[in-house]
């Protein structure tokens, strides 16, 4: 395990601020979707598409796992709010489920990827600050 997380970490330390913040704006985004089993399938899709780290990219998604969780139903009824209705009270199980599903997705698409844009462009400044600033440091010690 310890051989595995050095590999990772080792693959993380050469990417720059754009790119190291993309992986963590794309992997919390898409490990929060609200369908089980869908954020290992996004992950990889945007792994593929966007070149970037697929294992540290699935490693977010499973560090998001409890904050999937935890967004369920808020996203859910933000996505009633959105698409104006609640679950249909007759049908069948499988029609609320799916109304339900449909419902936690649209909150996801209006809250989440806006969240994950945002996210991306103050991660850029985070980390463009904090070097900068080790720079300085490092050149007032010296």
């Amino acid at each position: 395990m310890r051989r595995l997380a050095a590999r990772l970490r080792n693959s993380l330390k050469d990417l720059s601020p754009e790119r190291m913040a993309l992986l963590l704006a794309v992997g919390l985004v898409l490990g929060v979707f609200p369908i089980a089993g869908c954020p290992t399938v996004l992950c990889l899709l945007a792994a593929l598409g966007l070149r970037l780290n697929a294992a540290a990219l699935q490693a977010l998604n499973n560090l998001a796992s409890p904050l999937q969780l935890a967004l369920l139903l808020p996203l859910n009824q933000a996505g009633v709010c959105l698409c104006g209705g609640a679950l249909p009270a007759g049908g069948s199980a499988a029609c609320r489920i799916g109304v339900a599903a449909l419902h936690a997705v649209a909150g996801w698409a209006c809250i989440c990827v806006p969240a994950g844009v945002l996210l991306y462009f103050g991660l850029i400044l985070a980390m463009k600050w904090r070097a900068a600033h080790s720079l300085v440091a490092v050149s007032q010690s010296a």
